[in-house]
């Protein structure tokens, strides 16, 4: 087991050098695309329909886990269709404490705090933001996605941590929610190189 932990720490370590200088790339390409003037350019269509299902796909798993937390805090003996064993369990994981508040806002702010909702609350909110922000071209709206994308990845590199190593279980909701996540990064990321590119392209014109 101590094998697996060094592992995963020099993973995490390589994959947050990996990070940051994406995030630096990412924060210059923002800057020059908020710096631009307005872009009269639109997304690729597939990078729309890609941002459509993720999006929907990540509410509807969402508010699944939603119903899921509830209805095993209502009845223990409930058993939900991604509980396929002891060691494969989501209700597991939407129960415990790293369910709420992502194992943190209670602490901070109390149980009881309006803060400290079920993690699918903050997805589905998550993922409306993602959606509906991303149907503008605003360039404001790019980096906001981003910066918000990288902190979803963030959080599931922090999530996953605890799923596999302090509660020891497989939570295929969660894992799902993970991929999600990621894969907006890639559209995000995706979309600022776009919109800069765009921005040049306009900006030569203009010269010319």
């Amino acid at each position: 087991k101590l094998y697996h932990v060094l592992t995963l720490f020099h993973v995490a370590a390589l994959s947050l050098q990996a990070d940051s200088l994406r995030l630096f790339a990412c924060l210059q390409l923002g800057y020059r695309v908020m710096a631009a003037p307005v872009l009269r350019v639109s997304t690729p269509r597939w990078e729309r329909i890609a941002r459509l299902l993720v999006c929907l796909l990540g509410i509807l798993i969402s508010l699944y886990a939603f119903h899921v937390e509830r209805e095993k805090g209502r009845d223990p003996t409930y058993t939900a269709l991604c509980d396929v064993s002891s060691s494969i369990s989501c209700s597991k994981v939407f129960s415990s404490r790293w369910g709420r508040g992502f194992g943190l806002l209670g602490s901070i702010f109390g149980n009881d705090s309006a803060l400290n909702q079920p993690n699918s609350v903050y997805g589905v909110l998550f993922y409306a933001f993602q959606l509906l922000l991303g149907m503008t071209v605003s360039a404001m709206a790019a980096l906001f996605l981003m910066m918000t994308s990288i902190l979803s990845v963030v959080g599931s590199l922090y999530l996953g941590y605890i799923l596999y190593f302090v509660l020891e279980d497989v939570c295929i909701i969660c894992i799902t929610t993970y991929a999600l996540n990621f894969i907006l990064f890639i559209l995000n990321y995706k979309r600022l190189v776009y919109l800069n590119e765009a921005w040049k392209q306009q900006l030569e014109a203009k010269q010319d």
